[in-house]
């Protein structure tokens, strides 16, 4: 329409029981009382949020993505494959949403919607990983990041975030340490790792609060890194899980720091996961903050 500014609506159906039916007509509404000519479009397999956002970039002033952390990775990565890029909605529909919480986003689609179209713009920094992958909120390996990936769909739609918690209680007597060279602005790390994190988030996983103890800022171009060192007992080990769990990271066994850029090496291949993805198996893993990549629209508090 004539004198509109022009947005794509890229919904992921298969998140959240296909929750995207609930209010979707009052958030069409709120896109076109915003100024806002809308085109719809759906995603069918993995990847075609980063096809359709990379390939309709030019075409539009702002793209808002429905669907769970994974798809609005998906969609940051295409985004990130072209040049000038528009401005990024979200309206969450996954399990734990992480990037929601963090984004001071709601689990309604209409309060979301009014979010994403509106004028609260945040830059937002993203993560390299390696070449040519990025995550938005967070790249980890080791305990706990299989869960995520790994656990069926059906028990995150029923159980949600407790599904997690059940799936990596179960996980605690077969942990796997990996010994580990980190590299990160101003010095080097070695030990035996049983994890570690790269994040640009308030929350992780659901479980992990990381705002009021590490202090996050979503555009200083800095990471907030999380590494826990393998305890010598089982005993120790429920230690650390109480206290991450009540979100202490003061233990011995953890180090929380702040980086621009992470270098990990490994002697063996590690799984990693991207914003809960699979990430493959590496020997080296180099995350890079790319600042202010992003312009996002975001809650008040955000």
């Amino acid at each position: 329409m004539k004198g509109m500014k022009k947005l794509l609506l890229l919904v992921n159906p298969n998140a959240g029981k296909g929750g995207y039916k609930n209010g979707m007509g009052e958030a069409l509404l709120t896109f076109h009382k915003a100024g806002y000519c809308t085109t719809l479009a759906f995603t069918d397999a993995h990847g075609d949020a980063t096809r359709i956002a990379a390939e309709e970039a030019a075409n539009y002033d702002r793209i808002v993505c429905v669907g769970g952390d994974g798809t609005l990775s998906e969609t940051v990565t295409g985004l990130m494959a072209v040049p000038v890029r528009p401005e990024l909605g979200y309206i969450p529909m996954g399990t734990t949403n992480d990037s929601a919480s963090t984004l001071g986003l709601s689990r309604s689609t209409v309060r979301s919607a009014r979010i994403a179209a509106g004028s609260a713009i945040l830059p937002l920094d993203v993560g390299r990983f390696n070449t040519g992958h990025y995550f938005t909120y967070v790249a980890a390996f080791g305990a706990f990041t299989e869960v995520s990936y790994e656990t069926p769909q059906d028990q995150k739609n029923t159980l949600g975030r407790l599904a997690y918690i059940l799936d990596a209680l179960r996980r605690l007597p077969n942990l796997t340490h990996r010994w580990t060279t980190v590299e990160y602005d101003g010095g080097v790390l070695e030990d035996d790792y049983i994890f570690g994190a790269v994040t640009n988030a308030r929350s992780v996983g659901g479980i992990l609060r990381l705002d009021s103890k590490v202090g996050v800022s979503l555009s200083d171009g800095l990471f907030e890194v999380l590494l826990i060192r393998t305890p010598e007992t089982p005993l120790q080990l429920g230690a650390v899980v109480t206290d991450l769990l009540a979100n202490n990271f003061s233990s011995e066994y953890v180090t929380a720091l702040k980086s621009s850029r992470v270098k990990f090496t490994f002697r063996d291949p590690v799984a990693w996961t991207l914003d809960g993805e699979d990430g493959g198996s590496h020997r080296q893993v180099v995350c890079e903050n790319v600042p202010r990549a992003i312009r996002m629209a975001a809650g008040g508090d955000a």
